[in-house]
């Protein structure tokens, strides 16, 4: 007897509901002409931890609600299994993250244009920076008023925090009130959060929750798709639809009379073009998959920020530590219940700082700063004791790695190599990085407060012995972009266009973090929504038959970051 089949016809289909899927299912039905299908191999976004705050500790390596990932050990972090959290459900990472809010440096995006992503450059791109958001701490023209993220600051840091912001002052870092807007030199700043009042503001309670009436969108969970489906030969392949699986295990095809838009991420998305032979004919060739497109950027460029904490032991003011146990924890829980606020409102840090090593002429390095710290110096459960934590990773890493899959069988995880510290100039940055944090606890404000440095401590007093440190204990930072970079030379390993259409295959677009060329120096969450919503208007453009994008018209004045 045949299996039982269904089909599902739509104008877009898109894979993934993470970040930037959820951006364009709410753009691309909003006029009500295009039926759009949005396809998520999670479930719903319904689990508590997702909208509290502070829940994002619980949910890195959840076993439901992310894909449960590991990078492959590898010799410069000692050999170790990395987790590498993405978000699975609703939302997809902005549901789990730490809720960080950072703007890039122009020179990021600019860096884009220059390497042949045309248009991709920050004046052009500041204008979704800011459709993307609604900044809650007044009307500063130079931020999104009316935008479906919610962006807030820290609520009631503990008192530490004002002493590390004096004393990143007493270093010589400018202290600065919106870190989104000003100029980016050396500086000491609270983090603002994705947050709306008490609750996570994800992509997809911004996005999503708004629009699920709609009769042209239907968003199916549960739907694990297997490959895009093709048909034509050589320059004449088009993308016609996905081939998916439910739980059940019944075969469903949604077919796509416009185009199929892959957002399933940095891992997702390589894999899903390398499981359709779309890809380097090596790699596929060993996973035992016919080559249809070579491309053999697919994949490659992978790029990630790595960070390693100090932890020191604090007495004499509060921290956060102390009020996340017993007694202490139950009255924040019921703080957070009756009024929204305390430390469950928190996230993965309170206070950020661009701090520069001189290896280059920019800043280099990037702090999270949270008032309390973390057995180990990793992030997860915190300690009994009074604790402050600093993290630092290299803003731009020269390291550069690859997603692989290794097998036809779509239920396997790929290989994720990020080839963290490969490059001599990530070691020597992460080493000079560690001692500006040491130099910000040693500043008079700190002093009477730090008893000493718990992790790694005065054992790693040497180069050798920090760079040690952080390969043993360094970690992501969930920010890895890059494996289907953008860029109009495919044999350069270009894998998309600057209209993010993948080079060999019509009606097939990526559209999230896996196009950019290089990454962002700073959290790239807030650059994955504008990506998105960008790509949301090349794409209606074309509809038009207007290959040109005119930036939405924005009263904001100019930004100068």
């Amino acid at each position: 007897m045949n299996q039982i089949k269904e089909e599902i016809v739509a104008d877009y289909v898109i894979v993934g509901a993470g970040t930037a899927g959820c951006v364009l299912a709410n753009r691309l039905s909003a006029d009500g002409k295009h039926k759009v299908v949005l396809i998520e191999a999670g479930g719903r976004d319904r689990h508590p931890l997702i909208h509290i705050p502070a829940g994002f500790l619980r949910l890195l390596d959840h076993p439901s609600i992310t894909w449960g990932f590991k990078t492959a050990p590898e010799a410069q972090a000692c050999d170790r299994e990395i987790l590498f959290p993405r978000g699975r459900g609703l939302g997809g990472s902005s549901s789990i993250n730490g809720l960080l809010y950072v703007r890039p440096f122009a020179a990021d995006i600019d860096a884009w244009e220059a390497s042949g992503a045309a248009g991709w450059n920050f004046a052009n791109c500041l204008p979704y920076y800011c459709r993307s958001e609604t900044w809650q701490d007044g009307k500063d023209p130079r931020r999104g008023s009316d935008g479906p993220i919610q962006v807030t600051r820290v609520a009631s840091p503990p008192a530490v925090c004002a002493k590390v912001i004096t004393a990143g002052e007493e270093l010589g870092l400018e202290m600065v009130e919106d870190p989104n807007v000003t100029t980016r030199g050396p500086s000491i700043w609270y983090y603002q959060q994705t947050r709306h009042g008490r609750i996570r503001s994800s992509a997809a309670r911004g996005y999503l929750w708004p629009v699920a009436s709609r009769t042209n969108l239907n968003v199916h969970t549960d739907l694990y798709v297997k490959q895009v489906m093709m048909q034509g030969e050589g320059d004449q392949r088009t993308a016609t639809g996905v081939e998916c699986r439910r739980e059940s295990g019944l075969t469903v095809f949604v077919k796509a009379r416009k185009e199929v838009i892959l957002s399933a991420g940095v891992i997702g998305t390589p894999r899903l073009l390398e499981l359709s032979g779309i890809g380097d004919p090596h790699v596929l060739d060993n996973a035992g998959i016919r080559t249809q497109v070579p491309l053999r950027g697919v994949g490659n460029n992978l790029q990630d920020h790595y960070v390693t904490r100090l932890c020191f032991r604090i007495k004499d003011i509060a921290t956060a530590n102390e009020r996340s146990h017993g007694a202490a924890l139950a009255k924040e829980v019921a703080k957070y219940v009756v009024s929204g606020d305390g430390i469950l409102t928190y996230s993965a840090a309170v206070i950020g700082a661009f701090a520069s090593t001189g290896l280059t002429t920019r800043p280099d390095v990037q702090f999270v700063i949270a008032p309390g710290s973390f057995k180990e110096g990793r992030i997860g459960e915190l300690e009994d004791e009074p604790g402050l934590s600093f993290g630092v990773w290299q803003m731009r890493p020269q390291s550069r790695g690859h997603v692989h899959i290794t097998s036809s069988d779509s239920t396997k995880t790929p290989t994720i190599a990020p080839h963290y510290l490969s490059d001599p100039l990530d070691r020597q940055t992460v080493i000079a990085g560690l001692r500006i944090g040491r130099e910000l606890a040693n500043q008079p404000s700190l002093i009477p407060y730090v008893v000493g440095e718990t992790v790694p401590g005065s054992q790693a007093a040497t180069d050798e012995a920090l760079l040690q440190y952080a390969r043993d204990n360094g970690s992501t930072v969930y920010h890895g972009v890059g494996t289907c970079r953008m860029g109009t030379d495919p044999t350069a390993g270009c894998v998309v266009d600057a209209h993010l259409r993948v080079h060999g295959v019509k009606r097939l677009r990526v559209i999230d973090g896996s196009v950019m060329p290089t990454m962002t120096s700073t959290n790239t969450n807030a650059t994955v929504l504008m990506i998105a919503e960008r790509a949301a208007d090349l794409l209606l453009n074309e509809l038009q038959g207007d290959e040109t994008l005119q930036p939405p018209v924005r009263k904001q004045a100019p930004h100068t970051a």
